[in-house]
């Protein structure tokens, strides 16, 4: 492994360790309704108008079923205005390609995906969708997706940290204050650096320019003007909004792409500067949200753990992956090809090994779904690290509010495991850890398993599903096991040989990308309200630490193990049966 990216990966882990105290901080300003910020003067009247608008009283505080309530009423209304301007962009502005209404499917697939901050696109979105639809109907929905799951996460915060209360917080002043005060300023200067990087932002028409390139092949292509020994071609260079589409899209964890390449196009990823900023900007609010966890429950450590079990974690990721791209392909090392050049094919060359595996580890360990390679051609290992990232839950950092929520989710599992372990009654923070408490935790956690392997078995067996597999034997399980694993998990990467536009796909995808959504969120919210409703039992001499390295490895295992039991069956058929054809070794497996 090359010197210098050994490096690169330790100023990553540097940077986002610096910066996740100051946004945990600013979290702990911005969460908190009576919250003073440094914006306070230029947003405070934006924030009161919009409550007089909307007839909210930010001081009326909801219980967790009315917090529920608003979740699911905001995103359907939500999902059906993005419908809306999909279907009909035909007919509105901003539309310089003249681009035709979005089909059914398509429109319902994609409206879904971007309101459960999934951002899996079933669609080429250059060729499909207007500046209108790209600006109004996606990033829309990226900044409020992205502030809907910040303010779940803060409600179950608000429940650990509250004694005896009935209430969680306002969603409506919580969704409000994120976007203002956190996603919006964050992006416009987001926005700025990316336009300085080469990324661009405008609204004229896509281009068309003429290549010229030497004559190689005896056929004229379609399309192209053969003379003498010199070819030219005809290419359309898309246009438009990109540079703030692609801040939210990193900020706020939605991964969804302004062009079919996403991160690899030179437009949305110009520079290796932009690359590195993307991928930290991936992990930001995520991290910053374990300080102020600790910061909310009054126990610093217990906030500094959580991010070390996600770093471990990721880390772990990162270097399997790494390792793996890095080793190569075997059949092609006997055609000639240099082993020390690693596997890239599907890669970037200006990006290269590490900054691939790097950003697919990060991209699926925070369920943003953006690539800046395929997935589809990584090593079996390399792609098992991925899908096994989503499979996990959602938990390595995560999405914005769900990584923080999903992980407190195992903290109660593991606390209630521990206290089997020593023979006590399990308290996290003060708070006994009851039966309710454990039953919701297991259903968070089940939702997933049921979602990801029915219907990933649903597609196996019928012919709507075998037609989109476009690769036989192991890796066609692989495709498929992973689009269903990003759509419940609200990742939104593929695999992307899937053929998943079809009608069965996208509207099977589209239900499983609702059910791991608000199913999960729903337990979730209820587990709030009944932290909440209890009164704080100082700790004494028995009570387990939740703080420290022997809660780390025990936190880090029951993620793990439930990972591993749930899905290595499948993953053995997939993925790592596909490791040993590759290497020749099917005979010992």
């Amino acid at each position: 492994m090359d010197p210098y990216d050994q490096l690169q990966l330790e100023i990553y882990l540097i940077a986002l360790a610096l910066l996740t105290k100051p946004m945990g901080l600013y979290l702990v300003r911005v969460l908190d309704p009576a919250g003073k910020t440094f914006l306070d003067s230029v947003l405070g009247p934006v924030e009161r108008l919009m409550y007089r608008a909307l007839g909210i009283d930010p001081r009326h505080e909801q219980d967790w079923k009315r917090y529920a309530f608003s979740v699911i009423a905001f995103s359907l209304v939500a999902a059906l205005f993005t419908y809306a301007v999909l279907r009909l962009q035909q007919v509105l502005p901003l539309n310089p390609q003249g681009l035709g209404p979005v089909s059914e499917h398509i429109g319902f697939n994609t409206a879904v995906s971007f309101t459960t901050n999934t951002n899996w696109q079933s669609y080429a979105g250059e060729s499909t969708m207007s500046y209108l639809s790209q600006m109004v109907g996606l990033t829309f929905q990226n900044f409020v997706s992205a502030a809907v799951g910040l303010a779940v996460a803060a409600a179950l915060v608000r429940g650990i940290a509250r004694n005896a209360a009935q209430t969680i917080g306002n969603f409506w002043v919580d969704l409000i204050r994120g976007t203002l005060y956190l996603l919006l300023p964050l992006c416009l200067i987001y926005s700025v650096f990316l336009v300085s990087q080469g990324m661009i932002q405008n609204f004229k028409p896509y281009e068309t320019v003429h290549v010229v390139e030497p004559n190689t092949v005896p056929a004229s292509p379609e399309g192209s003007d053969t003379t003498g020994d010199r070819t030219i071609r005809t290419q359309t260079i898309v246009q438009g909004p990109m540079a703030s589409q692609v801040a939210i899209k990193m900020l706020g964890i939605n991964g969804g792409g302004y062009t079919n390449a996403n991160a690899s196009h030179p437009y949305e990823n110009p520079t290796p500067l932009s690359n590195f900023i993307q991928m930290l900007s991936i992990l930001l609010i995520p991290s910053g949200l374990t300080y102020y966890l600790g910061r909310m429950v009054k126990n610093q450590r217990h906030g500094w753990t959580v991010w070390g079990v996600m770093v471990l974690l990721l880390v772990a990721g990162v270097l399997v992956s790494w390792w793996a791209e890095s080793a190569g392909n075997p059949h092609l090392h006997a055609l000639g090809v240099d082993p020390a050049d690693g596997n890239m094919e599907g890669k970037e060359v200006r990006f290269g090994i590490l900054n691939s595996a790097l950003f697919a580890t990060i991209t699926t360990a925070a369920s943003c779904g953006a690539v800046n390679a395929m997935h589809d051609s990584f090593t079996p290992l390399g792609g098992l690290v991925a899908m096994l990232n989503i499979q996990l839950g959602e938990v390595l950092f995560g999405g914005v509010g769900a990584g923080l929520y999903g992980m407190l989710v195992f903290v109660v599992l593991t606390v209630f495991l521990a206290g089997l372990m020593i023979g006590r009654t399990p308290e996290y923070l003060g708070k006994k850890i009851v039966a309710r408490d454990v039953k919701l935790s297991v259903l968070y956690v089940m939702v997933p398993v049921f979602v990801i392997l029915g219907f990933s078995a649903w597609a196996l067996v019928s012919n709507w599903g075998q037609a989109g597999i476009t690769n036989l034997g192991p890796h066609g399980l692989s495709q498929v096991l992973y689009a269903y694993s990003s759509a419940a998990g609200n990742n939104g990467s593929a695999f992307a040989g899937l053929g998943a536009d079809s009608v069965p796909y996208a509207t099977t995808l589209g239900i499983a990308m609702l059910l791991g959504r608000f199913f999960m969120i729903v337990p979730v919210l209820a587990l709030a309200g009944g932290l909440a409703e209890k009164k704080v039992v100082p700790e004494g001499p028995g009570t387990f630490p939740v703080s420290g390295f022997t809660f780390l490895v025990l936190l880090s295992g029951t993620v793990l193990i439930v990972g591993a039991l749930t899905f290595f069956p499948v993953l053995a058929l997939g993925p790592i049966v596909e490791h040993f054809i590759l290497t020749g070794s099917t005979a010992t497996f």
